[in-house]
């Protein structure tokens, strides 16, 4: 097979929850623990860092993958979803993982990938995990796919746990309250291991102290912190402010643990993390006059910083590309949107995406106006033709809209 068979086939045997949602998840580590074993435990071969929570997660881990290849460190960093490219996910020092790596990982497994059926997740987190123990990285971040307690990603024993936030995301899976759901992500809590929660919200601080208390971890709220001086990021964001301070507080509990991670280096990495570890999608800009600027953020609380970076700029005109998929609280997430902005509502080619024409209709219902278009270059481009260079068009609402845009 090559590259693209091989991303074929992988998509087309194991289910993916970025296409397919809840239908891909499964509610437990069997098949994990199983190619766990049959790999020989490749984690154990590497340290780990392990970053959960709803918002922000990837960001911080980019930040804490940035800062250890500034001091020195080999890093291997898994993240997703990715945007364009499969390989986006697995990275050592920035490199995405070559394509042959892949091809030669999915070629050599078949035989074990059609006898257990593996998600999509699962076969990707032991891909990644053999490839950094191959390569011999000093440490990996690992960024948990979704929730925590039964995330593929919690067989790892690592240095120190991150849990950035807590907001409704994954409702259907994870519980309807913000407890239920910083229940899920504490999950990933180890005995001994030092966690750090970047925000200390009132509803969920009483499950992290407990579950830390119950393990022996050490905990840490990032905002109880005092830094002298909090360094500035390439990553664009007033929101990224939460998560610099995130991964300060875990930078500083790693050196408090006997790694070597300078001043210097803490500032390197922050000012470079897109040069070192190429993250995309974070109030990126992509052109201007006028000015169009993309962002992942998906959830109620991710738009609503969104809609509070959105409120200061400045423009004569605001345009908005928008789509969602279908699982998220969609009116939630309609209610914050401005009102004072033309709307083209589209839709990822993806089965999750919510249709375009029903979003448009639904979003009528909060007074948010503008027409349906049947695919995301198709919505940018009526944009683009109705803006004039003093404009403003934001493209966001999905990371798949996001995705197809780059």
């Amino acid at each position: 097979m090559n590259y693209q068979e091989t991303i074929a086939y992988l998509y087309g045997t194991a289910p993916m929850f970025q296409q397919h949602g809840k239908s891909a998840y499964k509610a437990n580590l069997d098949n994990t623990l199983l190619l766990d074993a049959h790999f020989n435990h490749p984690h154990k071969q590497f340290k780990s860092l392990h970053i959960a929570g709803t918002n922000g997660k990837g960001s911080t881990s980019h930040l804490l993958a940035a800062t250890l290849q500034a001091a020195g460190y080999t890093v291997g960093l898994y993240t997703s979803p990715h945007l364009k490219d499969f390989r986006e996910r697995i990275r050592i020092n920035g490199e995405m993982i070559p394509k042959q790596e892949v091809i030669d990982f999915i070629t050599a497994n078949r035989p074990l990938i059609e006898r257990i059926h593996p998600s999509f997740f699962e076969i990707t987190t032991m891909l990644a995990f053999c490839y950094f123990a191959a390569q011999k990285v000093d440490v990996a971040v690992v960024e948990v796919g979704l929730g925590g307690r039964l995330d593929c990603t919690n067989i790892i024993a690592p240095e120190l746990c991150v849990i950035t936030n807590i907001s409704l995301d994954h409702t259907d899976i994870l519980g309807n309250t913000l407890k239920e759901i910083a229940t899920e992500k504490a999950g990933i809590i180890k005995h001994g291991t030092p966690v750090i929660i970047g925000e200390n919200q009132p509803e969920t601080h009483s499950i992290f102290t407990a579950t830390a208390a119950k393990h022996h971890a050490p905990i840490r709220f990032a905002e109880d912190e005092i830094f002298a001086t909090i360094p500035e990021t390439d990553l664009q964001g007033d929101y990224q402010l939460k998560n610099r301070r995130t991964a300060l507080t875990a930078l500083r509990v790693l050196n408090e643990n006997g790694w070597n991670i300078p001043e210097t280096a803490i500032h390197k990495g922050f000012a470079n993390v897109v040069k070192l570890t190429h993250l995309q999608g974070r109030w990126q800009t992509l052109d201007e006059h006028p000015t169009i600027i993309c962002d992942t953020g998906h959830n109620e609380s991710g738009i609503r910083w969104v809609c509070e970076q959105l409120q200061r700029q400045r423009y004569n005109r605001l345009h908005i590309v928008f789509g969602m998929v279908n699982d998220k609280k969609i009116d939630n997430v309609l209610a914050l949107m401005p009102k004072m902005a033309t709307y083209y509502f589209t839709n990822a080619n993806i089965p999750r995406s919510l249709n375009a024409k029903t979003l448009q209709n639904k979003a009528l219902m909060y007074g948010l106006k503008g027409n349906a278009y049947a695919s995301v270059h198709e919505a940018l481009n009526a944009a683009k033709a109705a803006a004039t260079p003093d404009d403003f068009i934001f493209i966001g609402g999905s990371n798949y809209i996001i995705g197809e845009i780059l």
